[in-house]
């Protein structure tokens, strides 16, 4: 681990979690706000527990549904290992959202004025580890002549800025259609599902750092799946989402000619 000494000590996880590292599946599952544990090092960033538990916190349900799926699938899984709030694994660096002073109104008093070596320190700690664990994983199937699909797992609050969030579900996805088009039109299926496309966020704004970086720019199949927060929130639940989206993709991924290199 690359952190320094005063950042990340002993009594801290490592900045991310490998779930299922030897699967044998051609899928990679990534989760890049699976926790809303902060380094000892920056006290809770200034929040009590309470606020750390909500979704600015963390993508509630979400590191449950990942791991039911690398089971599942028999797949590897990258997650990430601290919250959001410390640094945004799903974020540009230049994002100001990265180290958010204030997120959804709450204040983050940890992330008020920080400097460039703070920011550096989190960068270099938590962030990097983390997608170069991702990237790892990439080279390993590439060193096995296979092109995986790239799975990543989000959850979504039910209400923002006082609108009421109707769908259940939402496939996130920019320009490769090989894995979304399928899934929209399997989940469109299953009896009284509410589906966003490309809601309740796009991946036109452009799509989020880790499939633009790991997944466009290798030409890999991907998905962005957003689960809504109350339907995953407890463990039944999330294996109960985690078992639906098993059985709708699975036909998907039986595919061969889903496994390619292809560039859109």
């Amino acid at each position: 681990m690359d952190a320094l000494p005063d950042f990340l000590t002993a009594a801290d996880p490592p900045p991310f979690e490998q779930v299922n590292p030897a699967g044998k599946a051609p899928v990679l599952i990534t989760c890049d706000h699976a926790s809303r544990r902060v380094p000892n090092s920056l006290h809770n960033l200034g929040l009590d527990e309470a606020s750390l538990r909500l979704h600015i916190g963390w993508d509630i349900g979400a590191a449950e549904v990942s791991r039911h799926l690398a089971r599942g699938l028999d797949a590897p899984g990258v997650l990430a290992g601290y919250s959001r709030l410390v640094v945004d694994c799903n974020r540009d660096l230049d994002d100001p959202t990265s180290m958010p002073a204030v997120s959804d109104g709450v204040p983050v008093p940890g992330n008020r004025n920080l400097s460039s070596a703070a920011r550096t320190r989190r960068i270099d700690a938590l962030f990097r580890p983390y997608h170069r664990a991702i990237e790892a994983a990439l080279d390993d199937f590439a060193q096995r002549g296979v092109h995986p699909a790239v799975l990543s797992i989000h959850s979504f609050t039910p209400v923002m800025n006082g609108f009421k969030r109707p769908w259940h579900i939402g496939i996130l996805w920019d320009k490769d259609p090989r894995m979304a088009l399928p899934m929209l039109a399997a989940l469109r299926r299953e009896h009284g599902l509410v589906v966003g496309d490309n809601e309740p966020y796009s991946a036109r704004e452009p799509a989020g750092y880790t499939v633009r970086t790991h997944a466009e720019k290798r030409g890999l199949p991907h998905l962005n799946v957003e689960l809504r927060q109350d339907l995953i929130a407890t463990e039944a639940g999330a294996a109960q989402w985690a078992d639906r989206l098993l059985r709708v993709l699975t036909p998907i991924l039986e595919d061969p000619a889903l496994y390619q290199a292809k560039h859109y």
